[in-house]
């Protein structure tokens, strides 16, 4: 198994904090039309509002297998627009090369955690 390099220089606490890692609820997800590797995710962040964030993990996952699960996702991040729709956050995943491949394992919290909880 390769792992990439840790990176050499330091966070510190103040621009850590600033980022709002969150517990989300998949309440659908489906593939993106005319796209290969986007999974359009339709989510519970707690505040009321369903939130729209694409990842490129469809070469990973079917969308089915995704719908009730609880994920970790970076919430404050600038709107980035793919395929035309506006995706308003990260999930979080683990990424590490296994015997020249790349696997991709998409962090999944326990179905306990509330969505909105805050990730410290």
């Amino acid at each position: 198994m390769e792992i990439e390099p840790l990176f050499k220089d330091y966070v510190d606490f103040d621009t850590f904090s600033k980022s709002d890692f969150r517990a989300v609820k998949v309440k659908v997800c489906e593939a993106v039309p005319k796209s290969k590797k986007l999974l359009k995710f339709t989510l519970d962040d707690g505040t009321g509002t369903d939130r729209i964030i694409l990842s490129g993990i469809h070469a990973w996952y079917e969308p089915e297998e995704l719908v009730g699960k609880t994920c970790l996702a970076i919430l404050n991040l600038p709107p980035r627009k793919m395929m035309g729709i506006d995706s308003c956050g990260m999930l979080i995943s683990a990424v590490h090369t296994e015997e020249g491949e790349e696997k991709l394992h998409l962090i999944m919290l326990d179905n306990a955690i509330p969505a909105g909880a805050k990730m410290y």
